[in-house]
Order: structure tokens, then C-alpha cells, then sequence
């Protein structure tokens, strides 16, 4: 599996309100998830993205509250993975669990700039930034995780089981 895209970049702990903002959690809608997506940091976010895009961000992003809403949106928005130097424990298990790819890598998100162009290999974790000719070894996802994401979530991935 492999995600391919232009890089949305942001820093330190963006949280789950600027991921996808309090006042927009009356819905569950992932449409109308999308259409709020990140627009508390970046108003232009969702008239900019496309399929496939990712975002790099620094320390800690997803922190902040719990809820599932945020990598819904993300996922909703057309973002194909998510890489940050670390993420925030409950965003990790969140993005998951609905079939979002993400990896930390210390290394790319440094590296790499808003605007660059982008491919992540899920099977092997390296991260190719195909504007600056540089790769970076990320960690490969398990089997199992790989698994889940293909499905499109654990609750996908586990009726596929039965």
C-alpha cells in the first residue's frame, strides 16, 4: 500500500478543536466533517486539498480531546496519510481504528516542507519527498494494521472476518 500527495504542513500539538472544530460535532457526517476540516488553523485547508494529500505535522498532533471526529475529517477531506513527528496516543489508536494512515517519523517531519510531493510506502515505511530527492525511514505498519486500513477501519475489518 502506498499513499502519494502534496504536504499540507503544520507544528507542534494541533489538536483535535483544530482538527475538526467543537462546533461542528453535532454531525457525524464524514462529508460534512471534511467541510471543516483543519479550518481553525488553516481557513484555505479544504478549498486547497486533494485526494491523496498529506499532512506532516511536529510534536503531538491529534492532541487535545478524544473523540473520532478528527481523523474522520481528515480522512473525509481526501488526506491520504498523516506523518508527524509524534502523535498524540488516542488520535494514533483513532486514526486506526477508522482506517487512516499515519507514521511517525521524526526525520520527514523536519525534512520535509510545505508543498512537496510526497509517497509513503506502508509495506516498507520509507518516505520518498519526491521534490527534494531525499527519503526517510519511517516505522512499516504491521501486518495486521495494514490490514485494518485496507478494510477501511477495524469495524470493517472485523465483519470481513466473519
Amino acid at each position: 500500500m502506498k499513499a502519494c500527495g502534496r504536504v499540507f504542513k503544520y507544528g507542534d500539538n494541533v489538536d483535535t478543536d483544530v482538527i475538526i472544530p467543537a462546533r461542528y460535532l453535532n454531525s457525524s457526517d464524514p462529508k460534512e466533517l471534511a467541510a471543516h476540516c483543519m479550518e481553525d488553523i488553516d481557513k484555505e485547508f479544504i478549498h486547497k486539498v486533494s485526494p491523496g494529500d498529506l499532512i506532516v505535522a511536529e510534536k503531538n498532533f491529534g492532541c487535545g480531546s478524544s473523540r473520532e471526529h478528527a481523523p474522520i475529517a481528515i480522512k473525509a477531506a481526501g488526506v491520504s496519510c498523516v506523518i508527524a513527528e509524534t502523535f498524540a496516543r488516542i488520535f494514533y489508536r483513532n486514526a486506526i481504528n477508522i482506517g487512516l494512515p499515519i507514521i511517525e517519523c521524526p526525520e520527514a517531519s523536519k525534512g520535509i516542507s510545505e508543498g512537496d510531493e510526497v509517497e509513503v510506502d506502508f509495506d516498507s515505511g520509507v518516505i520518498t519527498n519526491k521534490t527534494k530527492g531525499e527519503t526517510y525511514q519511517g516505522q512499516a505498519f504491521p501486518e495486521f494494521m495494514q490490514k485494518i486500513i485496507k478494510a477501511e477501519g477495524l469495524i470493517n475489518y472485523i465483519n470481513q472476518e466473519k
